[in-house]
């Protein structure tokens, strides 16, 4: 017998809105982002760092958050954090994607793949690795930078992924009046590598 109870999975959402990707490979599409809560990478610079406790957010089933998806002419979902992979996003994909939708993750990869997945971007990160199997996942390979030292680090994460994964280098944005020029004399020298900018900052939308 087919079970057609609607889902029971709740999420820990910290915020979730429709807007314009910022950075990487779909800069500047249309997007809707799911930012999940719950974080234990603790990253020093990060610019949410109000994700991290799981606990302070509210929890939504995963059919409500495709109807507010519905309720726009998204054609892509973002999932990202937090670190969203401390959550198994198996059903949250096949809800999104029988509602065909695209499902992207922004992701450090420190915990195990889970969901379906058209576009996974993987940014990792020196406070906690990420795991092996999900490197040669990737679609794309975002590292910030903080310091000129973490040339050399992205350098390492490069030779790892696969020839197709696009590869970026996006300064850390308190940072980003300094290192960006860094970055670009580097990506001149190296022009395998795409320079990311989070254009969402200086268009001013979430």
């Amino acid at each position: 017998m087919t079970n057609t109870q609607p889902s029971s999975i709740m999420l820990p959402v910290m915020e979730h809105f429709y807007t314009l990707q910022g950075e990487g490979y779909h800069q500047g599409r249309a997007a809707y982002f799911i930012r999940l809560g719950g974080c234990d990478v603790g990253c020093v610079w990060c610019d949410v760092k109000d994700s991290w406790d799981a606990d302070k957010h509210e929890k939504l089933e995963v059919e409500s958050l495709k109807l507010k998806v519905g309720e726009t002419q998204a054609g892509i979902v973002v999932v990202t954090g937090g670190e969203p992979l401390m959550h198994n996003l198996d059903e949250l994909t096949t809800v999104l994607r029988e509602a065909g939708l695209k499902t992207h993750i922004e992701t450090s990869g420190a915990h195990p793949l889970s969901g379906t997945w058209d576009w996974i971007c993987l940014s990792p990160k020196k406070f906690k690795a990420p795991l092996e199997d999900i490197i040669p996942l990737a679609h794309e390979l975002k590292i910030v930078i903080f310091n000129r030292s973490d040339l050399g680090w992205a350098e390492k994460y490069a030779a790892r992924v696969a020839p197709t994964c696009k590869l970026y280098l996006q300064p850390e944005w308190d940072k980003a009046e300094k290192i960006t020029p860094v970055i670009v004399e580097y990506i001149k020298g190296n022009p395998k590598w795409t320079l990311s900018l989070q254009v969402h900052k200086y268009i001013h939308v979430p």
